[in-house]
C-alpha cells in the first residue's frame, strides 16, 4: 500500500479531495431546506447519503488501485454485461424519478446503472481497442463495440433518460475518434454515424418528438428566453430562478448557508442547479476558483494520459477527462440557459450517489495508470543503472 501511495499523482489527489469536500459542504447548504420542508426529513439526510457513497466508493477505490490495467479488459467486459442486465431490470422493475425509470432501490438508497455504463464503456473501449490494435483494419473488429453501444444507448433512451443518452453517445463517438486506426475506416465509420444520427433526428422531428415526454420536449425545444411571461411559470422557471440566484451572489456572494433561492424556488437546488446556489453563496470569486480547479484536474488527467506507457492507459485517461468535461459543459450550459436542461450532475459538487461512485472510480483508474507509468520509469532507470554498472566493471 505504501508503494501504491508513493506512486499516485499527488496534485490530482489533493485537487480531488478539495472539490469533494467543497461539494459536501454545498450539498449540505443547498439541500437542508428541501429535506426538511419537502420531505419532512432531517436537514442532513442528503449530506449523510452523499458522504456514505463517497466513503464507500473510496474504500472500494483503494482495492481497485491494486488491480493492474492489463486485467481491465476482462473486468470491464464482465461489468458491461452485468450493467446491461441491470438496465433491463430497471426497464422492467425500476424506480421512477423525474419521469424516468432509471433507478434500482436498495433500502433507503438507490443506484442508477446508466451512470455506471458511461465509465464502463470508456474502460471497455480503451482495453478492447488496445487488445485488438493489430486487427483494426477489419470493420467487424473496429465497429463491434460501437454497434453494442448503439444498443445500450437505445435502452437508456427509452427509460427515458435523454441527458444520459446524449452524454453516453458523445463519449462513444469521441472515444472512437481518438482510437488509432486507419483513416479510411474511421472516415467511413464517422460518415455512417452522421447518417444514422441524421435519420434519427429527422424521424423524431417528423413525429413531433412524440417519443419524448412533455417535460423533455419543453426542455429540449423551448429552453431559450426562460424569464419571459410565457415560460416563467412553466419550462423556464428553474433557469430563471437560477439567474436570480446568480444575480443575488454578485461578486463575493451572500455567504455560506445564506442562499434564498434554495427555499424551494429551485426544486433541484442540490442536484442539477447546485452551481446557481454556489454562485449565490460564494459569488463570482468562489465560482472562478472552482473553474480553475476544474481546469487543473482535467489538465492533470490529460498529462497522465499523455505520459502513459500503454495505449489503453492513454485512452482511459482521455476518456475520463472527456467524461468530466462533458458533464461540466452540459450541466452549466443548462444552468446558464445556453443548452437544454438534461438533469446531468455537476462533477464533485452535485448530489448523486451513482455519479459520485462513477467519479471516484474514474479517478482511481487514472491513478492506476499513473502508478504504472511511475513503476515503468523506475524499472527503466534501474535497468539503465545496472547496464552502466556492468560497463564500469569491464
Amino acid at each position: 500500500m505504501q508503494k501504491i501511495f508513493k506512486n499516485i499523482d499527488k496534485p490530482l489527489l489533493v485537487i480531488s479531495i478539495i472539490l469533494f469536500i467543497f461539494g459536501l459542504i454545498m450539498i449540505l447548504s443547498a439541500s437542508n431546506v428541501t429535506a426538511y420542508m419537502r420531505y419532512s426529513a432531517s436537514p442532513y439526510v442528503f449530506f449523510r447519503k452523499e458522504l456514505f457513497f463517497l466513503i464507500s466508493a473510496c474504500i472500494i477505490g483503494i482495492i481497485i488501485l491494486h488491480f493492474k490495467t492489463n486485467t481491465y479488459y476482462f473486468l470491464s467486459s464482465i461489468a458491461l454485461i452485468v450493467d446491461i442486465i441491470l438496465l433491463f431490470v430497471v426497464r422492467i422493475a425500476g424506480m421512477t424519478k423525474g419521469h424516468a425509470r432509471s433507478w434500482i432501490a436498495f433500502g433507503p438508497f438507490s443506484l442508477q446503472p446508466s451512470e455506471f455504463i458511461k465509465l464502463i464503456i470508456i474502460v471497455f473501449f480503451s482495453c478492447y481497442y488496445d487488445h485488438y490494435k493489430d486487427k483494426l483494419d477489419s470493420y467487424s473488429y473496429t465497429l463491434a463495440p460501437v454497434a453494442l453501444s448503439v444498443c445500450v444507448a437505445g435502452i437508456i433512451f427509452f427509460q427515458p433518460d435523454l441527458g444520459t443518452t446524449i452524454i453516453f453517445s458523445l463519449l462513444v463517438i469521441l472515444m472512437f475518434l481518438i482510437v488509432p486506426m486507419k483513416k479510411e475506416i474511421k472516415r467511413k465509420s464517422v460518415t455512417l454515424a452522421v447518417g444514422l444520427i441524421a435519420i434519427v433526428v429527422i424521424t423524431l422531428s417528423s413525429t413531433g418528438f412524440s417519443i419524448l415526454t412533455e417535460g423533455q420536449k419543453n426542455r429540449l425545444l423551448e429552453y431559450g428566453n426562460p424569464c419571459s411571461k410565457e415560460k416563467f411559470y412553466s419550462s423556464g422557471n428553474q433557469v430563471c430562478n437560477a439567474y436570480i440566484a446568480i444575480n443575488n451572489g454578485g461578486f463575493k456572494g451572500v455567504g455560506f448557508g445564506n442562499s434564498t433561492q434554495k427555499y424551494l424556488y429551485l426544486p433541484e437546488a442540490h442536484t442539477d442547479f447546485i452551481f446557481a446556489i454556489i454562485m449565490e453563496e460564494v459569488g463570482l470569486v468562489g465560482a472562478s476558483v472552482i473553474f480553475v480547479l476544474y481546469f487543473l484536474i482535467i489538465g492533470r488527467i490529460l498529462k497522465i494520459g499523455k505520459d502513459s506507457v500503454t495505449q489503453r492507459g492513454s485512452l482511459i485517461c482521455y476518456g475520463v477527462a472527456m467524461l468530466i468535461f462533458i458533464h461540466i459543459v452540459v450541466n452549466l450550459g443548462g444552468v446558464f440557459g445556453l443548452l437544454p436542461l438534461t438533469g446531468v450532475p455537476l462533477p464533485f459538487l452535485s448530489y448523486g450517489g451513482s455519479f459520485c461512485i462513477t467519479l471516484v472510480f474514474s479517478l482511481t483508474f487514472v491513478q492506476r495508470v499513473n502508478i504504472e507509468n511511475r513503476l515503468y520509469l523506475e524499472n527503466m532507470q534501474k535497468e539503465a543503472k545496472e547496464r552502466k554498472g556492468k560497463k564500469g566493471k569491464r
